[in-house]
């Protein structure tokens, strides 16, 4: 066995430093890499998270105002459906009213107003009865008493046309008026079909 020289024993001893060194410098290295990528995996979760929450958030918040735009779409159509509705309903009475005031003119109409105080005076079971038409029938009046048998009062309200008949001992008012029909009917009238909920 040889003796090693004090430069070998140096380079020797160099050497087992520089490799301690190094094992150390790399541990060290390993342990930082470790706790960065703990850091960072930390960082992404911490982001996924984040973001995940945000997402929702937004979500949320659109479909909030999704809603609310459509909510308000929906009342903007129904109101502007009801302003139609009520048009087309005005007009169809207009028509119906004119249909009516023609219809007056005709013989049908005299028959009829025969048949309303005919089942009057069958209603009032020879109770006494005061029978009333529209003045706007009062041409019609001489003929009507004729073909009635009974006295004809004008009526001092507008009631379109048709008779009413008051028996006064039963305290009853018999409603043959054109206009109460209408009004009624005007009050029911509703269209059917159309876009549902609205």
């Amino acid at each position: 066995m040889t003796e090693l020289t004090i430069q070998e024993k140096i380079t020797h001893i160099r050497e087992a430093a520089m490799a301690e060194a190094r094992g150390q410098g790399n541990e060290i290295i390993e342990n930082h890499r470790r706790a960065l990528e703990n850091i960072f995996e930390t960082h992404r979760q911490e982001v996924s998270m984040q973001a995940d929450t945000r997402i929702k958030t937004e979500t949320a918040s659109v479909r909030h105002r999704l809603n609310s735009a459509v909510s308000k779409g929906q009342l903007k159509l129904r109101r502007e459906l009801s302003v139609v509705k009520n048009a087309l309903k005005n007009d169809l009475f207009c028509e119906v009213r004119q249909m009516l005031e023609d219809y007056m003119k005709t013989d049908d109409y005299q028959t009829l107003l025969v048949d309303y105080i005919m089942k009057a005076a069958k209603f009032a079971d020879g109770q006494p009865l005061t029978i009333y038409m529209n003045e706007s029938d009062r041409d019609k009046k001489s003929l009507l008493e004729q073909r009635t048998g009974m006295k004809i009062m004008m009526s001092e309200e507008e009631f379109t046309g048709g008779i009413r008949a008051v028996i006064p001992g039963r305290n009853i008012l018999i409603d043959y008026s054109f206009r109460g029909a209408l009004e009624k009917e005007y009050e029911e009238f509703t269209f059917k079909g159309g876009v549902a909920g609205v």
